[in-house]
């Protein structure tokens, strides 16, 4: 393995290496000062997809290692390429876990989605509602007084969120991993509506730009999609280390060349060998490899068809099979390859 990778796909946390990483190129230099805050630990969604089970096999291949840190040291978004369960969103988590760089944001695309939904929201009816609200309770009160909420300049921050996108350019002293799901299902306008936030690593939210130069106003205190605080001066938002950015795609589409040349590729295939034996273990255990071959067995040599069958079909069948209920009266190796043959069906019914 080179000396040079910060992550390096063991599996396993190694929270200093981060710390390794050196400063960017000049041209991905953000000379931003670091604001306070504090980035909430992995949750649920990355267990989930990464396992209960830490397992001492690689997780990834050496090329793949080499493009994934080639996007850390260059601060680039990394695009991965590659069939439905083929690890694309889990690289995210697996990175954040073996970093130690928080919750993974994660920003889903469907074919509404928009950008300012990845950077922000604002609630203009909540706020236009409290204000009569407050009114009605306090006679003589204008929108512009203090009210029973708090300060003027905490006023509007309530009704403000950032977005996962937006949440990952807070100006932390570390990166944040951000996970852009399913890119090529996006309506046409969206990739290259990122190409701006994603170079220069910032943007402005309109609300709070227009009243900046009030007394008061210039630093507000909004919501982060992590449910936390954050203060934001004069209406921007800029990233002091610029966040690892996955952005996955099922291959349904092509992507415009402006986001492609800002982006490191990764075409990722389907986990064999290794990295479906440290799969499956992450899931049920060491030894489960061994223990369950003959399902693992059904599920590669089923692929020679050249039909789609992602991972999770196998985790579904190894589950399955050492759940379900046994019939004494069968083979059990042969029950076991006919919840495999259920289970294991090709997604597209079909060579590809």
């Amino acid at each position: 393995m080179s000396e040079w990778f910060i992550y390096r796909g063991t599996g396993g946390p190694d929270p200093d290496k981060i710390d390794d990483l050196p400063d960017p190129p000049p041209w991905r230099h953000f000379d931003v000062p670091a604001v306070p805050y504090e980035v909430p630990p992995l949750d649920s969604s990355s267990s989930r997809r990464l396992g209960a089970r830490r397992v001492p096999l690689p997780v990834q291949d050496d090329d793949t290692l080499e493009l994934i840190n080639a996007a850390l040291y260059l601060r680039r978004p990394l695009l991965v390429t590659g069939p439905p369960g083929a690890g694309k969103s889990t690289l995210a988590h697996s990175i954040a876990y073996e970093l130690a760089l928080g919750r993974v944001l994660e920003w889903p695309i469907v074919s509404r989605s928009e950008l300012k939904d990845g950077l922000y929201t604002y609630d203009a009816i909540g706020r236009l509602q409290d204000a009569q609200l407050d009114r009605a309770h306090v006679p003589g009160e204008t929108d512009g007084d203090t009210s029973a909420h708090g300060t003027r300049s905490s006023d509007i921050g309530r009704y403000l969120k950032l977005g996962p996108l937006g949440t990952a350019l807070i100006a932390a002293e570390r990166p944040r991993v951000l996970l852009i799901d399913e890119l090529d299902k996006s309506d046409i306008d969206l990739p290259n509506d990122l190409l701006n936030v994603l170079e220069e690593g910032r943007f402005g939210i309109p609300e709070l730009e227009r009243i900046a130069d009030r007394p008061g106003f210039e630093t507000v205190e909004i919501l982060t999609d992590d449910g936390r605080r954050v203060p934001v001066t004069n209406g921007q938002v800029r990233c002091r280390a610029f966040p690892f950015v996955v952005m996955t795609s099922n291959r349904e589409r092509e992507f415009p060349a402006p986001l492609l040349r800002r982006c490191i590729p990764l075409d990722l295939e389907a986990p064999r060998d290794q990295r479906l034996a440290a799969l499956v273990q992450a899931h049920f255990g060491a030894g489960s490899y061994e223990d369950n071959h003959d399902i693992v067995d059904q599920f590669t040599e089923a692929e020679t068809d050249g039909a789609l069958r992602p991972t999770d079909q196998l985790l579904n069948a190894i589950f399955l099979a050492q759940h379900a209920a046994r019939d004494a009266s069968r083979d059990p190796a042969a029950q076991r390859a006919d919840i495999a043959q259920l289970l294991m069906q090709p997604l597209d019914r079909g060579p590809r």
